[in-house]
C-alpha cells in the first residue's frame, strides 16, 4: 500500500537539524552497499547495517557508499556521524522534496538531483520524480536514493571492469560520472515525450478527440515540472565549474563543461516540446472548430432547402376560398413537385458553388 506522505508542517516549530523524514516512503526495508576501489582492485559487497560500515576496513584510495531507502532517521544520522556531515546536509537528506542544489561545507560537497522515471503503462504513463542526494569528499562519495533504480548502473558496472580508467580517477572522476549517467536518463525522458507529441499530432489530424486534448494538457504539465526542476540543475553544474573548481581536478572540468552542455541540450528540446504542445493546442481547437463549421454548413444547407417547401406549404394552407390549383383533384400532387423541383434546384445551386 501506498504509504501517507509526510509534508513540510510536521517540522513546524523544530529546531535546524532535526532529523525528520519529509516525503513518501519508496523503499520499505533500506539497504547499504559500498564500492571500495582504486587502481590496485576493486571491493564491492552489500552490508548489513551501519555497524558494518563503520567496521570496514578500506582497502583503497575510494570508497563509494550507496544507500537506497532515506526515511530512516536513525540509519541516516549513524552514516552522518561516520563521515562527520554537517546536521543540516542530513536533514536534506531526509527531505526529499528539496530543489536541485549544491553546498560546500568545505572538505565535502552536497549536492542534491532529481531523477526522472514513467509509471504504469502506454499512453497515459505518469512522470515520476525521485531524489538522489550525493556527498562528494575527498576520498568518499555518498549517494542516498529514495528507491532502487538503474540510473548509476553503468557507472558501477565501469568501476567493477575498469572500463575509461574510472577506478584510477578518483573521487572527482567518479563524481562527474554520477552527474553524467544523470543528465543523459533525461534524455530517454524527452525522446518519451517527443514520441507522445508526435502520436498526439497523428491523433489530432486523424479526429479531435477529448481524449486528444487530456493528452495535451498532461504532456504540457510533464513539459512545466521538466523545465521548472531543470534550470536549478544548470545552475548546479555552472557551480561546479565556477565555484567549488577545486573538488574537480582542471581535466575533470573539461567533462563537467560536456554534462553543462547536454543540460542545455535537453532544455532546448523541452522548449521545443513545449512550443510543439501549445502548437497542438491550437491545432486541436482549429480542428474542432473547423468539424463545428462543417456541421452547421451542412445544417443551414438542409434548412435552406427545405425553407421554400415550408413556405409552399404556408401559402396552400392559407383560409382563402379562391386558390390555384386548390379545386383540381391533382392540386396535392403539383404542390409536392414544385417542392422537390425548388430543393434540388437550391442543391444543383449550392454543388455549383461548392457549398456542400
Amino acid at each position: 500500500m501506498k504509504q501517507p506522505r509526510k509534508r513540510r508542517s510536521q517540522k513546524a516549530g523544530l529546531p535546524p537539524g532535526s532529523l525528520v523524514h519529509i516525503g513518501e516512503v519508496r523503499t520499505q526495508q533500506p539497504s547499504l552497499s559500498i564500492m571500495d576501489y582504486g587502481a590496485g582492485g576493486c571491493v564491492e559487497a552489500e552490508l548489513p547495517d551501519v555497524d558494518a560500515l563503520r567496521r570496514h576496513p578500506r582497502q583503497h584510495e575510494v570508497l563509494w557508499v550507496n544507500v537506497y531507502g532515506v526515511h530512516d532517521p536513525l540509519m541516516l544520522g549513524e552514516i552522518g556521524r561516520i563521515f562527520d556531515l554537517h546536521p543540516l546536509v542530513v536533514e536534506d537528506i531526509l527531505n526529499t522534496d528539496q530543489r536541485q542544489k549544491v553546498e560546500s561545507y568545505g572538505t565535502y560537497l552536497y549536492l542534491v538531483l532529481h531523477r526522472y522515471r514513467f509509471n504504469g503503462g502506454g499512453q497515459g504513463r505518469q512522470l515520476a520524480q525521485d531524489q538522489i542526494s550525493v556527498v562528494i569528499g575527498r576520498d568518499f562519495v555518498l549517494t542516498f536514493q529514495e528507491c532502487k533504480a538503474e540510473t548509476f548502473e553503468t557507472v558501477r558496472e565501469r568501476v567493477r571492469t575498469d572500463r575509461g580508467g574510472l577506478r584510477r580517477g578518483g573521487v572527482d572522476t567518479l563524481g562527474y560520472s554520477l552527474l553524467d549517467a544523470m543528465v543523459d536518463s533525461y534524455f530517454g525522458i524527452v525522446e518519451e515525450l517527443n514520441d507522445r507529441a508526435d502520436g498526439l499530432e497523428d491523433q489530432i489530424l486523424a479526429g479531435a478527440r477529448s481524449a486528444s486534448l487530456q493528452g495535451i494538457h498532461e504532456l504540457k504539465r510533464c513539459l512545466s515540472r521538466l523545465r521548472r526542476n531543470l534550470y536549478p540543475l544548470r545552475e548546479v553544474l555552472g557551480s561546479l565549474h565556477r565555484d567549488v573548481g577545486d573538488f574537480f581536478r582542471p581535466e575533470v572540468q573539461l567533462y563537467l563543461r560536456d554534462v553543462y552542455d547536454h543540460t542545455v541540450h535537453i532544455l532546448e528540446s523541452i522548449e521545443d516540446l513545449r512550443d510543439l504542445t501549445t502548437g497542438l493546442l491550437d491545432v486541436y481547437l482549429t480542428t474542432v472548430s473547423h468539424r463545428v463549421n462543417l456541421e452547421v454548413r451542412a445544417l443551414t444547407v438542409v434548412a435552406t432547402v427545405f425553407l421554400p417547401a415550408s413556405l409552399i406549404a404556408g401559402i396552400f394552407g392559407m383560409n382563402f376560398k379562391e386558390m390555384p390549383w386548390l379545386e383540381l383533384p391533382q392540386g396535392f400532387y403539383y404542390a409536392l413537385v414544385l417542392m422537390v423541383l425548388v430543393a434540388g434546384g437550391m442543391l444543383l445551386l449550392f454543388w455549383r458553388r461548392r457549398s456542400v
